[in-house]
């Protein structure tokens, strides 16, 4: 009989965005999302800087790199980005998706689908001071 845990056991640590101004998307994350910072270095091959960013267990690190191209306009649509390969966006599971929304809102930021329900689920798209989609999902039973 195989056992029923596997070999490699994972626990999510971060997600990196790249962003094309360090200190705007640290105020961001902040004030919109309530992350703390934790670090700001250069990156070592001296091509740019990086901050991490802490929420519970869950970290963002956040890379500025002079030069980078800009976020393709089809990465700021949930409709079009899904359409390309690759990483799509990050989700937070939070307690109150629609709460969270309104007050989002009000601090200005970018709502790109409203509060929606997925097979129990409630769900929202907002983008970043960068463009980059963040998903927030309800879900009482993954608490």
């Amino acid at each position: 009989m195989t056992d029923p845990t596997p070999s490699v056991q994972l626990k999510p640590h971060h997600g990196g965005i790249s962003v094309p101004d360090l200190e705007a998307s640290i105020a961001w994350y902040r004030d919109m999302l309530g992350f703390s910072l934790e670090i700001v270095m250069d990156i070592p091959e001296g091509t740019g800087r990086l901050a991490f960013l802490k929420s519970g267990d869950f970290r963002v690190e956040l890379f500025e790199v002079p030069g980078a191209a800009p976020l393709p306009d089809d990465r700021r649509y949930v409709e079009r980005d899904i359409r390309t390969h690759g990483m799509k966006h990050i989700s937070y599971l939070v307690r109150d998706v629609t709460r969270l929304v309104e007050d989002l809102r009000a601090k200005g930021a970018d709502i790109v689908w409203d509060v929606r329900e997925h097979g129990g689920m409630k769900a929202a798209f907002i983008r970043d001071n960068s463009g980059n989609l963040v998903e927030l999902m309800e879900n009482p039973e993954l608490w």
